[in-house]
Protein backbone atom coordinates (compact mmCIF):
# COMPACT_ATOMS: atom_id res chain seq x y z
CA UNK A 1 0.00 0.00 0.00
CA UNK A 2 1.15 3.52 -0.87
CA UNK A 3 2.58 5.23 2.22
CA UNK A 4 0.61 8.44 1.59
CA UNK A 5 -2.61 6.46 1.17
CA UNK A 6 -1.95 4.60 4.44
CA UNK A 7 -1.47 7.88 6.29
CA UNK A 8 -4.71 9.20 4.82
CA UNK A 9 -6.60 6.11 5.96
CA UNK A 10 -5.33 6.17 9.59
CA UNK A 11 -8.18 8.36 10.93
CA UNK A 12 -10.74 6.03 9.31
CA UNK A 13 -9.03 2.92 10.69
CA UNK A 14 -8.93 4.47 14.15
CA UNK A 15 -12.65 5.21 13.94
CA UNK A 16 -13.46 1.64 12.92
CA UNK A 17 -11.24 0.23 15.70
CA UNK A 18 -12.89 2.51 18.26
CA UNK A 19 -16.35 1.33 17.23
CA UNK A 20 -15.28 -2.31 17.55
CA UNK A 21 -13.93 -1.66 21.02
CA UNK A 22 -17.18 -0.04 22.10
CA UNK A 23 -19.33 -3.01 21.07
CA UNK A 24 -17.02 -5.68 22.52
CA UNK A 25 -18.63 -7.48 25.47
CA UNK A 26 -17.03 -9.48 28.28
CA UNK A 27 -17.77 -13.13 27.51
CA UNK A 28 -16.38 -14.75 30.65
CA UNK A 29 -18.12 -15.72 33.86
CA UNK A 30 -19.20 -12.90 36.18
CA UNK A 31 -18.60 -14.66 39.45
CA UNK A 32 -17.02 -14.70 42.90
CA UNK A 33 -14.36 -16.84 44.54
CA UNK A 34 -12.43 -17.03 47.80
CA UNK A 35 -9.09 -15.33 47.15
CA UNK A 36 -7.19 -16.25 50.31
CA UNK A 37 -3.40 -16.37 50.10
CA UNK A 38 -0.86 -17.34 52.71
CA UNK A 39 2.71 -18.55 52.56
CA UNK A 40 6.21 -18.01 53.90
CA UNK A 41 6.33 -14.83 56.03
CA UNK A 42 9.80 -13.96 54.72
CA UNK A 43 8.51 -13.75 51.14
CA UNK A 44 6.28 -11.19 49.48
CA UNK A 45 2.54 -11.80 49.54
CA UNK A 46 2.73 -11.51 45.74
CA UNK A 47 4.39 -14.95 45.70
CA UNK A 48 1.97 -16.63 48.09
CA UNK A 49 -0.28 -19.31 46.56
CA UNK A 50 -4.06 -19.30 46.92
CA UNK A 51 -5.37 -21.62 49.62
CA UNK A 52 -8.57 -23.55 50.36
CA UNK A 53 -8.10 -23.15 54.13
CA UNK A 54 -6.85 -20.76 56.82
CA UNK A 55 -5.38 -21.66 60.21
CA UNK A 56 -6.75 -19.69 63.14
CA UNK A 57 -4.44 -20.33 66.11
CA UNK A 58 -5.67 -18.73 69.30
CA UNK A 59 -2.39 -19.67 71.00
CA UNK A 60 -0.77 -16.97 68.87
CA UNK A 61 -3.49 -14.42 69.58
CA UNK A 62 -4.03 -12.33 72.69
CA UNK A 63 -7.82 -12.26 72.40
CA UNK A 64 -10.61 -14.64 73.33
CA UNK A 65 -12.69 -13.50 70.36
CA UNK A 66 -11.38 -12.39 66.98
CA UNK A 67 -12.78 -11.07 63.74
CA UNK A 68 -11.10 -13.18 61.06
CA UNK A 69 -10.85 -11.69 57.54
CA UNK A 70 -11.61 -13.76 54.44
CA UNK A 71 -11.03 -12.14 51.04
CA UNK A 72 -13.51 -12.58 48.19
CA UNK A 73 -12.77 -11.45 44.61
CA UNK A 74 -14.75 -11.25 41.41
CA UNK A 75 -14.25 -12.22 37.80
CA UNK A 76 -15.82 -10.16 35.07
CA UNK A 77 -16.16 -6.43 34.54
CA UNK A 78 -16.21 -3.84 37.30
CA UNK A 79 -19.62 -2.22 37.69
CA UNK A 80 -20.54 1.25 38.94
CA UNK A 81 -23.09 -0.10 41.43
CA UNK A 82 -23.05 -2.40 44.44
CA UNK A 83 -23.56 -6.13 43.85
CA UNK A 84 -24.41 -8.82 46.37
CA UNK A 85 -23.00 -12.27 46.92
CA UNK A 86 -23.94 -14.91 49.46
CA UNK A 87 -21.87 -16.90 51.98
CA UNK A 88 -23.21 -19.83 53.99
CA UNK A 89 -21.84 -22.34 56.49
CA UNK A 90 -20.84 -25.50 54.66
CA UNK A 91 -22.12 -28.34 56.88
CA UNK A 92 -20.03 -30.91 54.99
CA UNK A 93 -16.79 -29.43 56.35
CA UNK A 94 -17.92 -27.93 59.67
CA UNK A 95 -17.32 -29.34 63.14
CA UNK A 96 -17.34 -25.97 64.93
CA UNK A 97 -20.41 -25.20 67.04
CA UNK A 98 -22.40 -22.00 66.60
CA UNK A 99 -22.17 -19.84 69.71
CA UNK A 100 -19.22 -21.84 71.06
CA UNK A 101 -16.55 -21.55 68.36
CA UNK A 102 -18.08 -18.93 66.07
CA UNK A 103 -20.86 -16.37 65.97
CA UNK A 104 -23.63 -16.16 63.41
CA UNK A 105 -22.69 -13.99 60.43
CA UNK A 106 -24.71 -12.32 57.66
CA UNK A 107 -25.26 -14.46 54.60
CA UNK A 108 -25.51 -11.49 52.24
CA UNK A 109 -22.37 -9.44 51.52
CA UNK A 110 -21.54 -6.71 49.02
CA UNK A 111 -18.96 -6.04 46.35
CA UNK A 112 -18.92 -2.23 46.38
CA UNK A 113 -19.30 -0.21 43.21
CA UNK A 114 -16.07 0.02 41.16
CA UNK A 115 -14.40 -2.67 43.32
CA UNK A 116 -12.98 -6.07 42.41
CA UNK A 117 -12.88 -7.51 45.92
CA UNK A 118 -14.07 -7.23 49.49
CA UNK A 119 -13.23 -8.84 52.82
CA UNK A 120 -15.83 -10.58 54.95
CA UNK A 121 -15.30 -10.81 58.70
CA UNK A 122 -16.08 -14.00 60.64
CA UNK A 123 -16.22 -13.78 64.45
CA UNK A 124 -14.44 -16.72 66.11
CA UNK A 125 -14.27 -17.61 69.80
CA UNK A 126 -11.70 -19.29 72.01
CA UNK A 127 -13.13 -22.19 74.01
CA UNK A 128 -11.44 -24.68 76.38
CA UNK A 129 -11.88 -27.67 74.05
CA UNK A 130 -9.74 -25.96 71.40
CA UNK A 131 -6.68 -26.67 73.57
CA UNK A 132 -7.03 -30.34 72.68
CA UNK A 133 -8.83 -30.56 69.36
CA UNK A 134 -9.07 -28.56 66.14
CA UNK A 135 -12.51 -27.43 64.99
CA UNK A 136 -13.41 -26.52 61.42
CA UNK A 137 -15.77 -23.90 60.07
CA UNK A 138 -16.52 -24.44 56.38
CA UNK A 139 -17.68 -21.50 54.26
CA UNK A 140 -19.26 -21.73 50.85
CA UNK A 141 -20.22 -19.14 48.27
CA UNK A 142 -23.71 -19.36 46.81
CA UNK A 143 -24.68 -18.00 43.40
CA UNK A 144 -26.89 -14.89 43.28
CA UNK A 145 -28.53 -12.81 40.58
CA UNK A 146 -25.29 -10.82 40.33
CA UNK A 147 -22.65 -13.54 40.56
CA UNK A 148 -22.10 -17.15 39.62
CA UNK A 149 -19.26 -19.24 41.09
CA UNK A 150 -16.03 -18.43 39.29
CA UNK A 151 -13.72 -21.36 39.95
CA UNK A 152 -15.34 -24.62 41.16
CA UNK A 153 -12.13 -26.19 39.84
CA UNK A 154 -9.18 -23.97 40.74
CA UNK A 155 -5.77 -24.90 39.35
CA UNK A 156 -2.70 -23.54 41.15
CA UNK A 157 -0.94 -20.62 39.48
CA UNK A 158 2.58 -21.91 38.58
CA UNK A 159 4.35 -18.67 39.46
CA UNK A 160 3.01 -18.60 43.03
CA UNK A 161 5.32 -20.90 44.96
CA UNK A 162 6.00 -18.89 48.12
CA UNK A 163 4.28 -21.41 50.38
CA UNK A 164 2.45 -24.72 50.43
CA UNK A 165 0.84 -25.19 47.02
CA UNK A 166 -2.49 -27.00 46.77
CA UNK A 167 -2.67 -28.08 43.11
CA UNK A 168 -6.46 -28.19 42.76
CA UNK A 169 -9.44 -27.19 44.90
CA UNK A 170 -12.89 -25.64 44.75
CA UNK A 171 -12.45 -21.87 45.17
CA UNK A 172 -16.12 -21.47 46.11
CA UNK A 173 -15.27 -23.22 49.40
CA UNK A 174 -12.98 -22.14 52.23
CA UNK A 175 -12.34 -23.77 55.61
CA UNK A 176 -11.23 -22.08 58.81
CA UNK A 177 -9.21 -24.47 61.00
CA UNK A 178 -9.61 -23.23 64.56
CA UNK A 179 -7.46 -24.36 67.48
CA UNK A 180 -5.79 -23.21 70.69
CA UNK A 181 -3.14 -25.94 70.73
CA UNK A 182 0.33 -25.00 71.95
CA UNK A 183 3.27 -26.98 70.63
CA UNK A 184 6.91 -26.35 71.43
CA UNK A 185 7.85 -23.15 69.59
CA UNK A 186 10.78 -22.83 67.20
CA UNK A 187 13.03 -21.20 69.83
CA UNK A 188 12.95 -23.01 73.16
CA UNK A 189 16.23 -23.67 75.01
CA UNK A 190 15.21 -26.69 77.02
CA UNK A 191 14.81 -30.43 76.71
CA UNK A 192 13.90 -33.68 78.41
CA UNK A 193 16.73 -35.93 79.56
CA UNK A 194 16.67 -39.65 80.44
CA UNK A 195 14.40 -40.63 83.36
CA UNK A 196 12.13 -37.70 82.37
CA UNK A 197 14.37 -35.05 83.88
CA UNK A 198 13.97 -31.45 82.71
CA UNK A 199 17.14 -29.70 81.61
CA UNK A 200 18.45 -26.68 79.76
CA UNK A 201 17.60 -23.05 80.30
CA UNK A 202 13.83 -23.39 79.96
CA UNK A 203 13.20 -27.06 80.69
CA UNK A 204 10.33 -28.83 78.93
CA UNK A 205 7.81 -26.64 77.13
CA UNK A 206 4.33 -26.67 78.64
CA UNK A 207 1.26 -24.52 78.22
CA UNK A 208 1.32 -23.78 81.95
CA UNK A 209 4.87 -22.48 81.65
CA UNK A 210 3.95 -20.26 78.71
CA UNK A 211 0.99 -18.86 80.65
CA UNK A 212 3.35 -18.13 83.56
CA UNK A 213 5.74 -16.22 81.28
CA UNK A 214 2.82 -14.27 79.85
CA UNK A 215 1.39 -13.41 83.25
CA UNK A 216 4.61 -12.38 84.98
CA UNK A 217 6.89 -11.22 82.16
CA UNK A 218 4.43 -10.07 79.52
CA UNK A 219 5.74 -12.50 76.91
CA UNK A 220 3.68 -13.94 74.08
CA UNK A 221 3.78 -17.35 72.45
CA UNK A 222 4.79 -15.76 69.14
CA UNK A 223 7.85 -14.17 70.82
CA UNK A 224 9.43 -17.62 70.64
CA UNK A 225 8.70 -18.06 66.93
CA UNK A 226 12.19 -17.13 65.70
CA UNK A 227 15.64 -16.00 66.79
CA UNK A 228 14.77 -12.55 65.49
CA UNK A 229 12.23 -12.10 68.27
CA UNK A 230 13.93 -14.33 70.82
CA UNK A 231 17.72 -14.14 70.42
CA UNK A 232 19.99 -16.00 72.83
CA UNK A 233 20.59 -12.92 75.00
CA UNK A 234 16.87 -12.39 75.50
CA UNK A 235 16.31 -16.08 76.31
CA UNK A 236 18.98 -15.89 79.01
CA UNK A 237 17.35 -12.77 80.47
CA UNK A 238 13.92 -14.41 80.42
CA UNK A 239 15.31 -17.47 82.20
CA UNK A 240 16.96 -15.32 84.86
CA UNK A 241 13.86 -13.20 85.52
CA UNK A 242 11.55 -16.22 85.57
CA UNK A 243 13.82 -18.13 87.97
CA UNK A 244 13.84 -15.19 90.39
CA UNK A 245 10.03 -15.17 90.49
CA UNK A 246 9.80 -18.94 90.90
CA UNK A 247 12.30 -18.89 93.78
CA UNK A 248 10.45 -16.01 95.45
CA UNK A 249 7.15 -17.89 95.19
CA UNK A 250 8.78 -21.06 96.54
CA UNK A 251 10.27 -19.24 99.54
CA UNK A 252 6.86 -17.72 100.24
CA UNK A 253 5.47 -21.27 100.41
CA UNK A 254 3.32 -20.58 97.34
CA UNK A 255 5.25 -22.45 94.65
CA UNK A 256 4.29 -22.45 90.99
CA UNK A 257 3.37 -25.97 89.93
CA UNK A 258 2.90 -27.68 86.60
CA UNK A 259 -0.32 -29.53 85.83
CA UNK A 260 1.14 -32.80 87.17
CA UNK A 261 2.06 -31.12 90.48
CA UNK A 262 5.82 -30.84 89.96
CA UNK A 263 7.68 -27.59 90.62
CA UNK A 264 8.01 -25.41 87.54
CA UNK A 265 11.53 -25.50 86.16
CA UNK A 266 13.06 -22.46 84.42
CA UNK A 267 16.53 -20.97 84.50
CA UNK A 268 18.69 -21.37 87.60
CA UNK A 269 16.09 -22.68 90.04
CA UNK A 270 17.81 -24.81 92.73
CA UNK A 271 15.55 -27.84 92.38
CA UNK A 272 15.35 -30.78 89.99
CA UNK A 273 12.16 -31.49 88.09
CA UNK A 274 10.96 -34.87 86.83
CA UNK A 275 7.89 -35.23 84.61
CA UNK A 276 5.08 -36.88 86.52
CA UNK A 277 6.70 -36.58 89.95
CA UNK A 278 4.70 -34.08 92.06
CA UNK A 279 6.25 -31.73 94.57
CA UNK A 280 5.86 -32.77 98.20
CA UNK A 281 6.29 -29.89 100.67
CA UNK A 282 8.60 -30.46 103.60
CA UNK A 283 6.70 -31.23 106.82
Amino acid sequence: MNKKLLIALLPLLALVWGCEKEIMKYEGNEGVYFAVQHGQPALSINSWPYQPYSNVEFARLSQDEVSFPVKVMITGPVKDYDRNFRVEVNPDSTTAILGVHYLAFPELWTIPANAVSTTIQIRLKRSPDLQNVEMKLGLRLVATEHFALSFPEWDAIPSLTGGTVVPEFDASLHTLRINDIMVKPAVWLGSLQPVNKESGLMGVFTRRKMEFLTQYLGLKYEDFASEATMPMARSILVGSDAAAILIERYNAKNPVLEDDGRLMFIGSVPWTSYIGVPYVPAP
